[in-house]
């Protein structure tokens, strides 16, 4: 059985991260009827989501920290992950109306899932050290649809409690941790050093071309989390506009963020023929101009609203997996994980401000919230703009060679 399951590693992998970080959202799922059954406001939303932000910066921290990610197997430590995050999520249930606890639960969800996305990223370089930017793009696109995944457990349990969706995110994560368990490590990567020192996972930032590509992937966090947030409110105004029924909200929330999948599929295939930084560029420009127009255009129809909502789903991601391999394919070998680490833990901490500014000003401020999260973009692009594109191929198959750190 084991043998069968290493022939398709990337497959198994994925599914894993699916079902693993589908925890990361799943109290916004149910956030309209967290809303309507216990008073939450779109603010006490907002700050569920900080606290996971929260735990998965001061989780990745730790790996780093402690080289927790390159001292152990990668797949044991996913598998404990998916364990404590469902169990975690689940006890959400029995104290979602005692926000401390509620919130602290929150915050050990994302705890875990420094265990889940980090490693689910190294599983992938150990198995597949080849068109990385490709295989990631699968990686992160299950993180998105994982991401969307409540919002479509909400909505195929319309008319019943709030709670199942969330036991039903639960159950998923157990099944990934046990999927990875089953398969284990990659055989391509090398045996770390075994010296756990948080500067180690800084090694990279030395390097002029990483700190680009880190500047690009912080612009990049700093609008995706944000508006993933936005997403149910935004779908929700323009389904009021429509005078429809408020039930179209999660399948069309779920709809605008599982595109990302998509585009990161996509982006990854285009990724083996034009190279991971020709994708994350257009990428990033792309939903930073959609970004800018959206506010701009309340004169258009609603549902044509929506599809650029769909398009600003599917761009807001593709960008993701190709910093990733960009970033892998300059980190010191023995430290991948540690370096992959820091670099999420940096990148999530900018989420934090933005979540929070959207969350807080959404009931002032309407649409034009969403103008909080250009600078992402903009910066990002600014920062990258000295890396030379003819070079932008070869940087992931760099990854298929062993380097010294």
């Amino acid at each position: 059985m084991t043998e069968l399951l290493r022939r398709h590693p990337l497959l198994l992998i994925v599914l894993a991260q699916l079902c693993g970080t589908s925890l990361w959202f799943s109290v916004n799922g149910v956030g309209l009827s967290l809303s309507r059954d216990l008073g939450f406001s779109e603010a006490d939303l907002g700050r569920l989501t900080l606290t996971v932000q929260a735990g998965f910066i001061l989780g990745t921290l730790a790996i780093a920290t402690t080289g927790l990610a390159d001292r152990f197997r990668a797949s044991r430590i996913f598998a404990a992950a998916c364990l404590a995050g469902a169990l975690a999520n689940a006890g959400f249930v029995l104290v979602a109306e005692q926000i401390p606890l509620a919130l602290t639960l929150r915050f050990l969800t994302g705890l875990c899932l420094a265990g889940i996305y980090p490693l689910g990223m190294k599983l992938v370089i150990g198995w597949t050290p080849k068109h990385t930017g490709a295989a990631l793009a699968w990686l992160v696109g299950m993180l998105t649809l994982g991401t969307a995944l409540p919002h479509l457990l909400r909505g195929t349990t319309l008319g019943m409690a709030w709670e199942w969706p969330l036991l039903g995110a639960s159950l998923l994560a157990l099944a990934g941790g046990a999927m990875i368990l089953a398969l284990g490590d990659g055989p391509h990567l090398p045996p770390s050093s075994g010296k756990a020192r948080l500067r180690d996972g800084l090694a990279a930032l030395r390097e002029a071309r990483f700190r680009a590509v880190a500047g690009g992937y912080f612009g990049h966090c700093w609008e995706l989390y944000a508006f993933w947030t936005l997403t149910p409110f935004l779908v929700a105004h323009e389904v009021q506009r429509l005078e429809e029924s408020s039930d179209w909200i999660p399948w069309l929330s779920f709809g605008v963020i599982a595109l990302g999948f998509a585009g990161c599929v996509g982006g990854g295939a285009l990724s083996r023929r034009l190279g991971s930084l020709w994708v994350a560029r257009r990428a990033l420009a792309a939903s930073g101009l959609i970004c800018l127009a959206y506010p701009l255009l309340p004169w258009m129809s609603p549902a044509l609203l929506l599809v650029l909502l769909a398009l600003w789903g599917l761009t807001v991601i593709a960008d993701s997996p190709q910093f990733s391999a960009l970033a892998a394919a300059t980190a010191p070998r023995e430290r991948i994980g540690s370096t992959l680490a820091v670099m999420n833990a940096v990148g999530f901490a900018l989420t934090i401000p933005a979540i929070s500014l959207t969350a807080s000003l959404w009931s002032l401020q309407g649409a034009w919230v969403v103008w909080w999260l250009l600078p992402g973009p903009l910066l990002g692009l600014w920062v990258m703009r000295g890396l030379p594109e003819r070079d932008a191929q070869a940087l992931p198959q760099a990854l298929a060679k062993t380097r010294k750190p």
